[in-house]
């Protein structure tokens, strides 16, 4: 069972928007950071402390894939099904994906 802290910790993590559009990308497929950059429109700094705080709450796990990280959702979160739901609730991110195969920017760094 959850406790009160632990649940607290990943409400704050998840309660920016940024982060909920980052967890809701995840929810299609691995990232690394540059395909977030062209996502998201923001900056690498910014979506990598943005990744930096989901991964402090084990939200999501990095993956080194030679000299790239990729990301993506923890399946073994105790909330996992939790965030899905809520994403589920959200405006779906796949447009944006979608664009991002399309224009030949997918995989930008293997």
């Amino acid at each position: 069972m959850i406790t009160y802290s632990n649940a607290e910790k990943f409400l704050k993590a998840i309660g920016e928007e940024t982060r909920l559009k980052i967890i809701s990308c995840l929810t299609y497929d691995s990232f690394c950071v540059c395909e977030l950059v062209e996502l998201l429109q923001m900056s690498q700094p910014s979506i990598s402390q943005h990744l930096k705080r989901l991964r402090q709450v084990e939200i999501i796990l990095e993956e080194r894939r030679g000299k790239w990280v990729f990301y993506s959702l923890n399946k073994e979160h105790e909330l996992y099904t939790l965030f899905l739901h809520l994403i589920s609730m959200l405006p779906p991110k796949t447009e944006n994906i979608q664009s991002l195969i399309v224009d030949g920017k997918r995989i930008l760094c293997e």
